[in-house]
């Protein structure tokens, strides 16, 4: 277990307590015994100071120059070549340091690589290529754990808190309220305006933080793991959270998506088909390919007389998913709001569903239980501090949430700062988000500007970077303005778009060459000025 450098009398909740072991453990570069308690409450003391000769430590530790989210994971691992085990594999890590796994970035590498965590597909931003990449830094390293402690998908050594400390580990049950269409008709997506009522949890939360919410798996795809396995559904097994029907504990306590190396280990191990088994070690050596999942390999293997209990023992825990919290606590009470892009598509025949979106687009009916936590945002996503300060937003699609929280957040504090919107999706006359909200803050003057492209409407497609290039000159008045700089939305294509456009507005505008504007922008990330919630 990792060291709890926070002594349980410290005055944190246990979502509190975990970044900031997480923090010390990676800013001190330490291991499990490298600190008592005493000297942790020096490092978390109300003056917030160093111990004497602390800060050269820190500062060799902190500053990895990949550690940015807005480099290509390749870039990312080319700058960590040579490097130590753990810190190459914190390059391959999303850089995002959102809490889904558990860790921050610096700390989940730190825990592989010392084999105390033996999961590596817990970075749900990385995702494929994450998991690829960790798997082939072990293998080629010789500092390779030999005995790495199983994983439990979600622990990182620290204590589940007072039993009434709603959390991670101790979710409250609240309640849906409704999962409204945001779409129109003839839309080819189906995003939702999901309310959940948080009841008397006392659970609070600020703009830019998100909700974590434990999924279900869909009954469909249980019931056929179950006859693939030729299994009793009401047959009964131990899980990690009680004794359950196997039908129940598929549903809820098992990762059905990505197949485990326990699971393809399993059945490599019974295989008797040459070409199939080709298919499973290479799975097994590189990584499968996005979308397959444990049905998959168990159609694959074919009968291969893997028991139910079998099957449960290579199944890791089924994790919790984050999203970003879609209102202002100070307009809507008990209530949280997100935004949700419901995921199905089909791959070999078959439709696969995203395990939290479709529950929370159609499965769960208004009234229905769910777990529920809020994760703290650590990153600096949030408003300014100070409300006359101006705010550029651009948030396509599902990337619109955390904006209209920002907005709500603005308007109930009669905030004087001015408000930018890039909106972007596919068609106005459907996909047009949060419409008539908008168009009402338009009136209102809380938003001063709303942009919008909509990709599909034109000859050629409009994306929200060729709307921040055709009001170039404007954007660079509002950052030399003061004004702050947010990206929401997808990491691996828009994200990195905005970046560029953004390098080069600055550079056309102020008449920087390419290296100075894109120090201009790094410098307003490390300001807090330039901040991206991206997955």
């Amino acid at each position: 277990m990792t060291t709890s450098f926070i002594p349980e009398s410290a005055p944190f909740n246990e979502e509190q307590r975990a970044w900031l072991n997480g923090f010390f453990a990676g800013m001190m570069g330490l291991q499990a015994t490298a600190l008592d308690p005493s000297a942790a409450m020096q490092l978390a003391g109300a003056s917030g100071a160093m111990p004497a000769g602390g800060s050269d430590e820190v500062e060799e530790d902190e500053d990895f120059p990949w550690h940015d989210s807005a480099l290509p994971i390749v870039d990312r691992l080319a700058m960590a070549e040579g490097k130590p085990l753990k810190q190459q594999m914190m390059a391959a890590m999303a850089q995002l340091d959102c809490g889904t796994c558990g860790y921050v970035c610096q700390s989940y590498a730190e825990a592989i690589a010392s084999g105390e965590e033996s999961s590596l597909t817990l970075c749900t931003p990385g995702g494929k290529e994450t998991s690829k990449a960790l798997k082939r830094l072990i293998r080629e390293s010789e500092d390779t754990p030999s005995e790495p402690k199983p994983s439990n998908g979600t622990s990182n050594g620290h204590s589940n808190g007072s039993a009434n400390a709603f959390s991670r580990k101790n979710p409250y049950a609240a309640k849906l309220v409704e999962s409204r269409p945001l779409n129109g008709d003839g839309s080819s997506k189906d995003t939702r305006h999901v309310v959940i009522d948080l009841g008397d949890s006392g659970l609070q939360y600020g703009v830019g933080d998100a909700l974590g919410v434990y999924p279900k798996n869909c009954s469909d795809l249980t019931a056929e793991i179950i006859q693939a396995v030729a299994a009793d559904a009401k047959l009964t097994i131990d899980t990690p959270r009680g004794t359950k029907a196997l039908q129940e504990a598929l549903c809820q306590d098992f990762c059905l998506k990505e197949p485990s190396d326990e699971l393809l280990e399993l059945a490599i191990s019974r295989v008797n088909d040459q070409s199939v088994l080709e298919t499973l070690k290479a799975w097994l050596d590189e990584g499968t390919e996005e979308g397959v999942d444990v049905l998959d390999v168990l159609k694959l293997a074919g009968d291969i007389g893997v028991s139910a209990t079998e099957l449960v023992d290579t199944l890791a825990p089924l994790a919790p998913r984050l999203y970003s919290i879609a209102s202002s606590q100070r307009q809507v009470g008990k209530e949280v709001h997100l935004t949700v892009g419901k995921v199905t598509y089909d791959l070999g025949g078959r439709l696969r569903k995203g395990v939290a979106s479709t529950m929370l687009s159609g499965r769960l009916a208004a009234g229905d239980s769910l777990d529920v936590f809020v994760q703290p945002n650590h990153g600096g996503f949030t408003i300014p501090d100070t409300s006359e300060t101006p705010m550029i937003m651009v948030g396509p699609g599902t990337g619109i949430a955390p904006f209209i929280a920002f907005l709500q957040e603005r308007e109930a504090t009669a905030a004087k700062g001015k408000n930018w919107l890039f909106f972007g999706d596919q068609h106005e006359a459907t996909d047009f988000l949060y419409r008539s909200e908008l168009t009402a803050y338009l009136k209102s003057g809380l938003l001063s500007r709303l942009d919008t492209a909509f990709s599909r409407d034109g000859e050629s497609k409009v994306y929200v970077q060729d709307r921040m290039r055709e009001h170039a000159q404007e954007l660079w008045e509002w950052l030399e303005a003061g004004a702050h700089f947010y990206v929401c939305g997808d990491a691996s294509r828009m994200a990195m778009d905005v970046d560029q456009t953004l390098k080069a507005i600055v550079g056309e505008q102020s008449g920087r060459s390419p290296d100075a504007a894109a120090e201009y922008v790094t410098n307003l990330a490390k300001q807090k000025r330039y901040v991206r919630d991206v997955y």
